[in-house]
């Protein structure tokens, strides 16, 4: 497709974190931001499944809802859904082309991503949407979605990731998520660590930690790979396995009941959940698991997840991770639950290691490693493994993709 070539050719200038560009197209484009209510979601891991609850749930309520997640994993267009439906192609082109003409009059340099934001808010208003769901790209403060005046604010947690960009510190990383929060808008947050509330205390005095002011507990299915929470004597069935996703699920909860969604919609929303590459059951003979776990907090997370399930030797891990990523100690955490290892490729994605490179790294940890270059290769080798009962293909969203595509 010519115009995704166009958009593209946009990130030829790297990641541009700032407002000023995003605030003119938008000012072009008649401020279509200010159309709709906005559920505003910041957080290292657990965005995408939070803004997949909360879209679900107001769906069953009967309003029509935008949601605008990144990256995506297989075609563009999942990053902007309207009702569930993926913005076509030739919508896609049509408000693309009405950003470009604002460039050339405005003689601007904005970033794809904010094009790309530019186009989601422009096609939503004109969607007549009640609902957006707005996941932040990179970090907070500075990020392209932050234009906005939402109705509620929500952090999912804070770890390391991006730090070239958000700080070295968790506290620098904090601070630039935080940058979402607004004065007088209520923020949700599920983040553990003292020193990071305190950080969003001192942003506002509209602040819930959902994980204290909830009387909940949460259970495993590890023969579904579903969750139960249990809040105020109600039952909650989660298609989404972890712990960590039960309290995604608090958090989404708490700000559904803020906007008075009733449980009993809550629950029979959740029938509909699904959320593509994140711990994604794809086979049971043997078992397949997709995960992106592109940073050490999600990499422990899938660790928790594995081991409630499977024994260490049954594990076979097929991974590829991104150059700028932290390959060391996500492949530490990978070699906590799997003995063998599968170093493939990303092919052109100029930040991919290739799998040598990556097989340097897994000896630190890991006795038997493969290097096979097709991801299609490595899943045939690990198939024939007879020990093997669990086959984990995580590392990278961009290998989840891949999978997908069917390479």
């Amino acid at each position: 497709m010519k115009i995704l070539d166009k958009l593209y050719s946009y990130t030829t200038s790297g990641i541009k974190l700032g407002l000023e560009n995003i605030k003119i197209i938008l000012a072009e484009l008649g401020d279509p931001e200010s159309n709709y209510k906005i559920i505003h979601i910041a957080g290292t891991n657990g965005k995408g499944s939070v803004a997949t609850i909360l879209e679900n749930c107001l769906l069953e309520n009967g309003y029509n809802v935008g949601k605008y997640t990144s990256p995506h994993l297989v075609n563009f267009n999942e990053r902007i859904v309207f009702n569930r439906e993926e913005i076509s192609n030739k919508d896609l082109e049509k408000y693309f082309l009405k950003i470009e003409k604002i460039i050339e009059k405005k003689n601007i340099k904005p970033s794809f991503f904010d094009i790309t934001t530019a186009i989601m808010f422009d096609y939503f208003s004109e969607k007549k949407i009640d609902y957006l769901v707005l996941e932040t790209g990179l970090g907070g403060k500075y990020d392209s979605t932050n234009v906005v005046e939402p109705e509620v604010t929500a952090i999912t947690n804070i770890s390391y990731d991006h730090s070239d960009y958000l700080g070295n510190t968790l506290l620098e990383i904090a601070e630039e998520k935080a940058g979402i929060i607004k004065k007088g808008v209520p923020i949700f947050y599920s983040v553990k660590q003292d020193e990071i509330k305190k950080v969003i205390k001192n942003k506002t005095e509209k602040g819930y930690d959902v994980l204290k002011i909830n009387n909940y507990k949460i259970e495993l299915n590890n023969v579904e790979f579903t969750t139960e929470i249990k809040i105020d004597n109600e039952k909650y069935k989660l298609p989404l396995y972890g712990e960590f996703q039960g309290e995604n699920f608090v958090l989404a909860y708490s700000i559904l009941r803020y906007l008075k969604i009733e449980s009993k919609i809550i629950q029979k929303a959740l029938k509909n959940i699904r959320w593509s590459g994140r711990f994604e059951l794809i086979s049971k003979n043997p078992y397949i698991f997709l995960d992106g776990a592109h940073n050490i907090d999600a990499a422990k997370k899938l660790k928790e997840n594995i081991l409630s399930k499977f024994k260490k030797q049954e594990v076979l891990i097929i991974t590829s991770i991104l150059k700028d990523k932290d390959t060391e100690n996500i492949l530490k955490e990978f070699s906590e639950f799997s003995n063998t290892i599968i170093c493939t490729e990303l092919g052109e994605n100029p930040r991919a290691q290739t799998a040598e490179e990556l097989s340097i790294t897994a000896k630190k940890y890991y006795n038997e490693i493969y290097i096979m270059k097709k991801l299609a290769d490595a899943v045939k080798k690990a198939k024939k493994m007879e020990k093997i009962k669990a086959i984990v293909i995580a590392g990278s969203l961009y290998l989840v993709g891949k999978f997908k595509e069917g390479d």
